[in-house]
């Protein structure tokens, strides 16, 4: 297996950063891969899926390009730099631009797994794959961005939440079950691989949520900071993907049984808003009458007050046919097989 060996400190100074280009770049691995997890990315490919094959189809040195960097097993280091956190795109996209063509061409040459074609052996590759990610971002991402850091950060205060209840080694095994894993003894599995251990400790530990079901990969600056980008509960990323018990929803109605259920952990009313897409004033009535029942409290955390269910809450969703607390973070992505993990370059670059 591949794993990480950080010291206590590296584990208390990890945080979560949203990052604009990785969920860019987990954007065109599903326009590339063109395999949906769940309805709703079905519905966002056949969106935005014919222009990304024209765009393409009229640059053929980019398409070889993103065919040669998303390998069968490895991805091209140069196109996925670790984020840093509160950064725009643009900043993180430079960084990709900025890549040493030579470094480039020897990412790719690990990610293909043999010699560089002959049309990639050119200096533009770093500017051509900025300008592909540029135009992923604002065609297909950029729109609904707003939404979507939303999920995001939902996502970071469900995990954070899950810290304080059951530490960091609930919050490692769970962000992709069967990949990720505290082994004990300060190391973190990232990956079912068997690469060389690497060393972190003294380094940045980000965690990195994306919405894409079946996205998932590592980065890092060696010796600075070490990126683990996962796929976020599916149930907060796409709405079609969760479905309300009929029970469930007969006794509540559809729209407050959907509150309920997303409540399994802390939300905020702003993230329920952008994850139900019912308006704030309907999220603010279905929270009291939730929290006048029993079934719902308010935490305070920081500036931001949360919402989560209650034991009895819990019982009630269980009754209704809903999945027990904590299940829900399981995605479709956790049934791929190893081969698709997107590990990164092997050797002193093990992952």
């Amino acid at each position: 297996m591949g794993w990480w060996e950080l010291n206590a400190d590296t584990l208390a100074r990890s945080r979560f950063v949203v990052s604009p280009l990785a969920e860019t770049f987990a954007n065109l691995k599903l326009l590339h891969a063109a395999d949906a997890a769940h309805p709703g990315e079905q519905r966002w490919l056949r969106s935005h899926l014919p222009a990304y094959r024209a765009r393409l189809a009229a640059d053929p040195v980019t398409a070889r390009l993103v065919g040669a960097g998303l390998g069968r097993r490895w991805i091209a280091d140069f196109l996925t730099p670790p984020p840093r956190g509160g950064e725009r795109f643009a900043d993180e996209v430079a960084r990709v631009r900025a890549a040493p063509p030579d470094a480039a061409r020897a990412h790719l040459r690990t990610s293909l797994g043999g010699p560089l074609p002959a049309e990639l052996d050119r200096d533009d590759l770093p500017e051509r794959a900025a300008l592909l990610l540029e135009w992923v971002w604002e065609e297909t991402v950029r729109p609904s961005w707003e939404r979507r850091r939303r999920v995001l950060e939902a996502d970071v205060v469900a995990r954070t939440a899950q810290v304080s209840r059951g530490g960091w080694a609930s919050v490692l095994d769970a962000l992709r079950p069967g990949r990720t894993r505290w082994l004990g003894e300060n190391r973190l599995q990232i990956n079912p691989h068997a690469y060389p251990p690497r060393e972190i400790a003294g380094a940045e530990l980000l965690l990195v949520p994306v919405t894409v079901q079946r996205a998932g990969w590592v980065a890092w600056e060696d010796g600075v900071r070490y990126a683990a980008v996962y796929p976020c509960a599916g149930a907060l990323a796409h709405p079609a993907a969760r479905t309300v018990p009929s029970a469930l929803g007969a006794l509540l109605g559809p729209a407050r049984a959907d509150v309920l259920l997303l409540l399994a952990s802390p939300l905020s009313t702003t993230q329920l808003t952008a994850v139900t897409g019912q308006g704030l004033g309907s999220v603010g009535r279905h929270l009291r009458v939730l929290r006048e029942a029993g079934l719902v409290e308010r935490r305070r955390a920081g500036r931001s007050v949360l919402y989560v269910r209650t034991r009895a809450g819990d019982v009630l969703t269980q009754a209704g046919g809903a999945p027990a607390r904590g299940t829900g973070n399981r995605t479709p992505g956790d049934r791929r097989p190893a081969a698709e993990d997107g590990p990164r370059t092997p050797g002193p670059r093990s992952a």
